[in-house]
């Protein structure tokens, strides 16, 4: 048997406690007053287990008073001594049991197992080419598409003034030397060609860009980048040049139908503001951005109105229904932003203008409406009666001023009741 000592602390004044072998221990058990190997696992007391099968205080033997425990019932384990001084480089990865709550002692209450929460899906967004993004395209300052234009004119005029093609006339208005040309050959023509091409793309490359408007340009099917100057300029005559308005836009929906968390058909008005961000997506990522925007709103307004009632009764907070339009706005505003920042578009605000019942359920839900008031007005009328019926009976019976039984009390309860509700009947009416 290995050798124990005991862990309770010394007093002051007393002897230390001598360690105890296992021979001593085992002569001890044979005459049944020795002290046992003392177990990991104490109870609140804290008393060791007897190999002979009796009990005795370590304490007493060290000559000291062992102090009571702060928590009592507590049990310990025993904790392997290589786990305390592990130093990994890296950390291991433990698998993770779903966790298990204990049940109270003595309440019959059974472990519960919390299960991970799985989350919403997330809905996923419209994804298009990263490497489509906008980005300014290389043109010159019109000055030199008119220089080169310029040039273009006055070689073919040279060219036929060479071929001896121009008419006295204009020979004689210019005060050109008469000369006599050998005609229009190869030469001529390769002239013609050549100051003609640079005519036309001068002339031709020509453009005049407006503030709040700008050109995607595409030249055999391939993006070439994105003009937003303003003023007179060159672009290759080439390119394919789609206009893009980038102004701040508004637009008006037209009534929408959708239907409420209760079911109840809607007439939706939709008032948004937005513009196009990035001109490359929006004209090449997409067919048609503006068709793609009311999809979009018509969409968002499908989810958003389908979480949240028309209406509640009255004692329901009123943010839970269509009334908070600013929560709705928001939400609605946010959602519409996600799905077109995809395609280039960026939205400020997506507002609900108006809302509105169908018209085949206007009537009822008119009628219900009505309905309800006057059942709110009926009910602050018969508080009101009640309070000044009880406020009669009582001040008259405080005062003295008569004697009433039960039956007499009922009868002029009954009076006062009817007197009251015909004289608000009347000043209502």
């Amino acid at each position: 048997m290995s050798t124990t000592t005991s862990d309770t602390p010394e007093s002051e004044g007393a002897a230390p406690a001598e360690p105890r072998t296992g021979t001593t221990a085992g002569t001890e058990a044979g005459t049944g007053v020795g002290v046992g190997t003392e177990v990991g696992v104490g109870t609140g007391a804290g008393a060791g287990v007897e190999a002979g099968g009796h009990r005795s205080d370590p304490a007493a033997e060290c000559g000291g008073h062992r102090p009571a425990r702060l928590i009592h019932n507590e049990a310990t384990t025993e904790i392997p001594v290589h786990l305390l001084f592990r130093d990994d480089p890296d950390p291991v990865s433990v698998p993770l049991a779903p966790a298990v709550v204990g049940r109270r002692r003595g309440t019959g209450e059974q472990p519960r197992v919390r299960r991970p929460v799985p989350g919403r899906p997330v809905r996923p967004v419209p994804e298009v080419d990263p490497e489509l993004v906008e980005r300014p395209a290389r043109v010159l300052p019109g000055a030199a598409g008119v220089l080169a234009g310029a040039c273009g004119a006055a070689g073919c005029a040279l060219t036929t003034w060479w071929a001896g093609a121009l008419p006295p006339s204009v020979l004689a208005a210019l005060e050109l030397p008469g000369r006599v040309g050998a005609g229009l050959g190869p030469v001529q023509w390769a002239a013609y060609a050549g100051a003609g091409a640079l005519g036309l793309f001068g002339f031709g490359g020509l453009a005049r860009g407006r503030t709040g408007r700008a050109w995607v340009l595409g030249l055999f099917g391939r993006y070439r980048g994105t003009v937003r100057r303003t003023g007179l300029m060159w672009v290759n005559p080439l390119v394919l040049r789609r206009r893009v308005d980038v102004r701040l836009r508004h637009w008006r929906s037209e009534p929408m139908s959708v239907v409420d968390a209760n079911g109840v058909e809607l007439r939706v008005v939709v008032l948004v503001v937005w513009r196009v961000k990035d001109t490359a997506r929006a004209v090449l990522a997409v067919d048609d951005h503006r068709t793609y925007l009311r999809e979009c709103v018509e969409a968002a307004l499908s989810r958003v109105l389908s979480q949240v009632p028309a209406e509640l009764p009255p004692a329901v907070i009123r943010d839970l229904t269509l009334r908070n339009t600013d929560a709705v706005g928001e939400a609605l505003t946010r959602m519409v932003a996600a799905d077109t920042a995809p395609v280039g578009l960026e939205v400020f605000s997506a507002q609900p203008t108006r809302i509105e019942y169908a018209p085949e359920i206007a009537a009822v839900m008119q009628r219900r409406r009505i309905a309800a008031l006057d059942a709110q007005y009926r009910d602050s009328v018969l508080g009101s009666v009640v309070d000044s019926v009880e406020d009669t009976v009582t001040r008259l019976t405080l005062r003295g001023l008569v004697e009433l039984d039960d039956y007499e009390r009922k009868a002029l309860v009954k009076d006062l009741t009817v007197a009251f509700c015909t004289g608000r009947g009347e000043v209502s009416s």
